[in-house]
C-alpha cells in the first residue's frame, strides 16, 4: 500500500499534482500546435481509455460558461453609448405603447417581459447584421419572437416609419382610420411590414429551417444568389418544447444549411413560471442541438464575470453548473447579500473571489445576453460558420429593467400593465426625459432628428441596406399557360368507357404537361411526401430529378432502367417524406 493510500491528504495533494501536469501538458499542445491538435489528441486519449475498459459517460454538453472565451472577442465595431440610448429609448416605447393601450380599460393584453429580455439581442442585430432589402447581397430573413413585437414597433416608431398614433392602435386593428398593429407578425395584417408569421409558438423555428432550405434550392437552380443571404430565427426557450420547434432541426443539420441562425432567448420563464425550475434549458438544448449537428454558441455571463472566471480554480464554473434555473431565477429577485451567500458561499474558493464585489455589483451582474460585446461575438462567430447551422443560446431576465414589479418574477409574462413607482423606475433607469407630471400618460419618447443617437440609427440602417422588418411583393409575372396544356382535358372521358382516368392520374398528368412546358415548366415545384410510385409519379423522377443539395453520391439499383430514382443538386422535385 503507498504512502497516499494511508494519508488522504497527501492522496489527494498527488491529484492536485497530477491534474496540474495534465492541464500544463495541454496548454503546451494548444499554444504550440494548436486547437485541432488538442481536439485529436483528447480523442485518442478517450479512444485508449476505452480499450482499457474505462467507461466515459457520454455528454454532449459544454461547461456552463460562454463559449467564446473573452480574450477571443473581436472588438465592439459601434459606438456603444449612442446604441444604449438607442435601446433605451426603444424600451421604453416597447413598455409604453402596451401599458398605454391597457390604461384604456379594454384589457387588450399584450407583452412587455418578452422584448425587455431580449432588447439587446435585436439591438445588436439591428445596428450590425441583419442586411435590408436593397443591400447588395441580398436581404437577410428575419423570423421575429411573437411576443417582442412591440420591441420591433418601437424601434420602426424611431425610424419614422410608425406615427405615434399607430402604436397607440396596437392590438386595435379595427378601433380607428389609423393603421392598427397586429399582436404577433403576419404579413396578412400588416402586408409590407412583416415577411413571415411567428405565431402560434413553433411556426417560425419550423418555417425558418425551410426558408434556409429553399434558399439553397433557388440558388442551385440558378434562379437567385442567395449565397449571401441567411436566415434568423428568434425563439423563446419556453418555445422550444413545441415540436414544430426541434422537429426539423436535424433536416438542417444534413443540409448543412449555414445560412440559418437560431437565436433562443434563454430567459428561464415561460408563462406560469420556470421553464426547467429543477434543471439546465441551456444544458438540454445544448445536447439537443449539438446531436443534431449544430454549431452551438452558449452566451452566458456578462463582461463583469470575466475578471471572476479568469482568477477561478475551477470551483466557480462547478457551481454555476450545479445550479438549477428554478434558483438561478431565485438570485434575479433577491438582494446582493443573499447571491453572495448561497450562490458565491459555496468553497472558500468562490466566497474570495466575491470578495472583490459590493453587494449592489452582485445583485445588478449581468447575464450574456444583456451584454452587447458577448452578443456581438456570437454573432459575428455564427456568421462565419460554414458547414453547419448555428443555435445561439442567449442567457437573459425576463422583464430585464422593469424593476421590482416585473423583472424575473413569475406572473412577469402576462405583465400588461405597471404601477406608477415601476414606471418611475423604468424612467430613471433608462434615463428617458419623461417629466413627473407627464409620467401617468406614459408618453413615447423619440430623439430630435438631428440628435447623435437619431443620426446614428439612420446611417446603420442605411449601411445594410435598408429597415428590417420589410416586405416588398416584387414578384415577376408569367404568361397565362398555354391552352395546349390543357386541350386534352377539354373533351373528358367517353362515360362508356370502362377505363376510367382517376383523379390522381389526371392530376399527374397536367403536372407533367406543365412541367414540359418551356415559359413555365421550370418554376413548377413537384413536392411529394414519399409518394410518388404510389400515385403513378415515378417517371417525373427519372425526367426531373429530385432535389439534393449534394447531388447522387451513389449509383441506384435501378440506374439502368428508364424510370430510375435521380438525385441531382439541381432536381426540381421536392421529396419531403
Amino acid at each position: 500500500m503507498s504512502n497516499s493510500d494511508k494519508d488522504p491528504a497527501l492522496n489527494a495533494s498527488v491529484e492536485q499534482i497530477e491534474n496540474q501536469e495534465w492541464l500544463e501538458s495541454l496548454d503546451y499542445v494548444l499554444q504550440s500546435a494548436g486547437p485541432e491538435r488538442v481536439a485529436a489528441l483528447l480523442e485518442r486519449l478517450e479512444t485508449h481509455a476505452h480499450k482499457k475498459g474505462v467507461e466515459i459517460p457520454f455528454s454532449a454538453n459544454t461547461p456552463y460558461i460562454n463559449t467564446i472565451p473573452h480574450d477571443q472577442e473581436p472588438e465592439y465595431p459601434g459606438d456603444r453609448e449612442l446604441e444604449r440610448k438607442l435601446r433605451n429609448a426603444i424600451r421604453w416605447n416597447a413598455m409604453a405603447m402596451v401599458v398605454r393601450a391597457n390604461k384604456k380599460g379594454t384589457a387588450l393584453g399584450g407583452h412587455i417581459s418578452t422584448f425587455a429580455s431580449s432588447a439587446t439581442l435585436y439591438d445588436v442585430a439591428q445596428n450590425h447584421f441583419f442586411k435590408g432589402k436593397d443591400h447588395p447581397d441580398g436581404g437577410d430573413m428575419v423570423f421575429f419572437q411573437g411576443h417582442a413585437s412591440p420591441g420591433v414597433y418601437s424601434r420602426a416608431f424611431l425610424e419614422g416609419r410608425l406615427s405615434a398614433e399607430e402604436l397607440d392602435n396596437f392590438r386595435s386593428e379595427l378601433a380607428t382610420n389609423t393603421r392598427g398593429l397586429s399582436s404577433y407578425p403576419h404579413p396578412w395584417l400588416m402586408p409590407d411590414f412583416w415577411e413571415f408569421p411567428t405565431v402560434s409558438m413553433g411556426l417560425g423555428p419550423i418555417g425558418s429551417i425551410y426558408q434556409a432550405r429553399f434558399n439553397r434550392y433557388l440558388q442551385d437552380r440558378g434562379f437567385k444568389d442567395t449565397s449571401k443571404q441567411r436566415v434568423w430565427c428568434f425563439i423563446g426557450d419556453g418555445e422550444t418544447d413545441e415540436p414544430e420547434t426541434r422537429g426539423a432541426i436535424s433536416l438542417a443539420a444534413r443540409e448543412k444549411l449555414d445560412n440559418l441562425i437560431f437565436v433562443i432567448n434563454c430567459n428561464l420563464q415561460r408563462l406560469d413560471g420556470p421553464v426547467r425550475g429543477n434543471g439546465k434549458i441551456i444544458q438540454e438544448l445544448e445536447t439537443s442541438f449539438r446531436g443534431a449537428g449544430w454549431n452551438v454558441i452558449k452566451v452566458l455571463w456578462g463582461s463583469e464575470w470575466d475578471v471572476l472566471l479568469d482568477a477561478d480554480n475551477g470551483d466557480l464554473v462547478a457551481q454555476m453548473g450545479r445550479i438549477v434555473d428554478g434558483q438561478y431565477q431565485k438570485y434575479t429577485v433577491e438582494t446582493g447579500d443573499y447571491v453572495r451567500e448561497h450562490f458565491f458561499g459555496a468553497t472558500d474558493a468562490t466566497r474570495k473571489l466575491a470578495e472583490q464585489l459590493s453587494d449592489e455589483q452582485i445583485r445588478t451582474i449581468r447575464r450574456g445576453g444583456h451584454d452587447p460585446a458577448k452578443v456581438f461575438a456570437a454573432y459575428l462567430k455564427a456568421t462565419e460558420t460554414q458547414g453547419q447551422p448555428t443555435v445561439i443560446l442567449a442567457k437573459t431576465v425576463k422583464g430585464y429593467g422593469l424593476g421590482d414589479e416585473a423583472e424575473g418574477r413569475n406572473s412577469t409574462h402576462n405583465q400588461k400593465t405597471l404601477k406608477d413607482p415601476s414606471v418611475q423606475y423604468i424612467r430613471d433607469r433608462f434615463h428617458i426625459p419623461v417629466s413627473d407630471e407627464d409620467l401617468d400618460e406614459v408618453p413615447y419618447y423619440k430623439p430630435a432628428p438631428d440628435s447623435p443617437e437619431m443620426q446614428y440609427l439612420a446611417e446603420r440602417r442605411k449601411s445594410l441596406g435598408g429597415f428590417v422588418p420589410e416586405r416588398r411583393d416584387e414578384a415577376p409575372k408569367l404568361p397565362e399557360p398555354s391552352e395546349e396544356i390543357f386541350q386534352q382535358f377539354y373533351a373528358g372521358t367517353d362515360p362508356k368507357s370502362d377505363k376510367q382516368p382517376s383523379t390522381t392520374q389526371v392530376m399527374v398528368t397536367l403536372m407533367g404537361n406543365l412541367l414540359r412546358d418551356k415559359d413555365h415548366g421550370k418554376y413548377i415545384v413537384p413536392i411529394v411526401p414519399d409518394e410518388a410510385r404510389t400515385f403513378g409519379m415515378d417517371g417525373l423522377i427519372a425526367r426531373f430529378a429530385i432535389y439534393s443539395s449534394i447531388g447522387q453520391l451513389y449509383e441506384p439499383v435501378d440506374a439502368k432502367d428508364i424510370m430510375k430514382y435521380k438525385e441531382s443538386k439541381q432536381g426540381q422535385i421536392l421529396e419531403e417524406g
